[in-house]
């Protein structure tokens, strides 16, 4: 006899593929506006050029994907991108399209290189400068992604001058072209698809790595990458949030919530989240409540967004959370979002002045969040809703619906 939770599996899997044909997207157009943010955030920085090993940023830079998340805590691969001169990939498999060569580099992680590393970070200082040499340029200021600190030391005993390649990086990515919001958007689609799938499959006995799994596979099945996590939880799981997925099994009036954190079909961020109920019955009148609260919050903070606005100035303008549900609010009402989670950040007020100001710009793709739970209660309610900035306030990129069983 098949068990409840064993039919999540035997289903027909191929429906988790089944969306619309992929978008045409210039890829050639996508690359060369891609390389002339990154050009144009080394001249606003000063440097002559960058040393790239985070994957988002290889990703964008080269869109090399091989690896990501080996290449996350192991920098294997790297590259120099200059703000004049041919890109170089080094230790690279294959020829990902934004490089101009790839060559066989050093050995720069541990499991390569062991007790060696000082020397292989000499050997990288040297072919920086005479990679210098061969662009052309004596500007001395280069730019570093997480590397050794002997890396660092190396170059500087070089007489170059070192600053955090992130800052160049995440900051070429944070205005989006027509191309890369095209790309965002077939991600989000990927994504909803998953969650319809979700939905589906909701029911008594299956399990929440299940459940996370639809949305796993829908993503692989449309070439997409990976999830930064697997958050989804159910039942008492969801209060607080932040807890990933489990083999607990749904029962029968729990809440289910997640959030995608999917790096989807051409390396774009789909990153929605949304609540649901497993039946049979409908949603208690505490949990209508919930997510209406949570829904409000997320309309309220919509409306803020546009060009021109001050990070502070939607901190202290945001929608003024109850105070039952400060304590497990969500970490931030208003993220960046492209390749991943990207600048800006706006924190609650109440949980102090933001770290940084900044400006809302026109072409950057934001994800607005609420959480609701309160303090030793059951229940929970995680929206998230992504949209791009536009001339005049904001277009939604997540249309997956709400929940009508919950505003009844």
């Amino acid at each position: 006899m098949t068990s409840p939770d064993a039919r999540v599996l035997n289903d027909d899997w191929s429906d988790l593929s089944r969306i619309r044909p992929l978008p045409s997207v210039d890829q050639a157009r996508l690359y060369a506006y891609r390389t002339e943010r990154m050009r144009a955030s080394l001249r606003q920085h000063g440097a002559a050029m960058a040393m790239l090993v985070n994957p988002i940023s290889l990703r964008y830079a080269l869109d090399y994907r091989t690896y990501p998340l080996w290449q996350s805590h192991a920098h294997t691969t790297y590259a120099f991108v200059p703000v004049e001169g041919p890109i170089a990939a080094y230790n690279v498999y294959g020829n990902p399209p934004g490089a101009d060569y790839v060559r066989v580099g050093r050995q720069n992680t541990y499991f390569d290189g062991g007790p060696e590393l000082p020397e292989n970070a000499r050997l990288i200082a040297q072919d920086i400068c005479d990679y210098l040499s061969e662009i052309g340029s004596d500007n001395r200021r280069v730019a570093v992604e997480y590397v050794n600190p002997s890396l660092t030391q190396a170059l500087l005993q070089r007489g170059l001058e070192v600053i955090d390649g992130i800052a160049v990086a995440e900051e070429a990515r944070i205005i989006k072209s027509p191309d890369e919001v095209m790309c965002i958007k077939w991600a989000v689609e990927v994504a909803e698809h998953g969650i319809s799938q979700v939905k589906a499959a909701l029911r008594p006995g299956v399990s929440e790595v299940q459940l996370w799994g639809l949305l796993n596979y829908t993503n692989l099945a449309n070439n997409g990458d990976w999830h930064n996590g697997r958050m989804l939880a159910s039942g008492p799981r969801v209060n607080p949030w932040l807890q990933e997925a489990t083999d607990r099994k749904v029962e029968a009036g729990d809440l289910v919530a997640f959030d995608t954190d999917m790096v989807g079909p051409f390396g774009y961020f789909a990153d929605i989240s949304r609540t649901l109920f497993c039946g049979p019955g409908r949603p208690s009148a505490r949990q209508k409540e919930l997510y209406r609260l949570a829904l409000e919050e997320i309309e309220y903070n919509s409306k803020l967004v546009r060009p021109g606005i001050t990070l502070a100035e939607i901190q202290e303008r945001a929608w003024q959370t109850p105070e039952e549900y400060k304590e497990n609010a969500y970490c931030c009402v208003l993220h960046g979002v492209g390749m991943t989670d990207e600048f800006p950040r706006v924190n609650p007020v109440y949980r102090g002045q933001n770290p940084y100001d900044g400006v809302i710009q026109e072409g950057m793709v934001v994800c607005i969040e609420s959480y609701m739970g309160a303090v030793g209660e059951r229940d929970g309610v995680k929206l998230e809703q992504q949209v791009l900035v536009t001339s005049d306030g904001i277009e939604p990129i997540s249309t997956y619906p709400w929940e009508s069983e919950f505003l009844e």
